[in-house]
């Protein structure tokens, strides 16, 4: 397991996280990541977690729940350092930090087409769902 300096993102972080999240694929033209960050940090029940290595951001977690159910967006780490177990880090740091707030349960969603992920994610123990997930966009996009 990898030995990173885990804390809730900074002012300062900001900037080096989105890139991060750029370098990893895992914005989105309709997801602004400045936007996403500022709202998970507006409330007790959600952060950012950022993974260092050294001074140098190289994993991040946003991480939430409702009061029942947890969840986990923008798991990213740094393509030039994977394998060395900073996912498995980040992950365990959300984790805790769920257990931290009385959540028994964790939930995070992944594109159908990211097997790298899902197999990832497979490799924690997580399970897929038998619950199908339903979506509308409230601001009158169509999709």
């Amino acid at each position: 397991m990898s030995a990173l300096k885990i804390d809730a993102i900074n002012d300062t972080d900001v900037e080096p996280v989105v890139a991060l999240w750029q370098r990893c694929g895992l914005t989105r033209p309709w997801n602004d990541p400045h936007t996403d960050i500022a709202l998970a940090r507006r409330r007790e029940n959600s952060t950012v977690l950022v993974g260092r290595d050294n001074s140098a951001i190289v994993a991040t977690v946003m991480v939430g729940h409702d009061g029942h159910r947890g969840w986990v967006y923008y798991v990213a780490v740094d393509p030039d350092g994977r394998k060395r177990g900073y996912g498995r880090a980040i992950m365990a740091a959300a984790e805790d930090w769920l257990r931290n707030a009385g959540i028994a349960k964790l939930q995070l969603l992944v594109r159908r087409e990211n097997a790298q992920a899902s197999a990832f994610y497979q490799s924690l123990r997580f399970e897929e769902s038998t619950s199908v997930m339903f979506q509308k966009w409230l601001d009158g996009r169509e999709h």
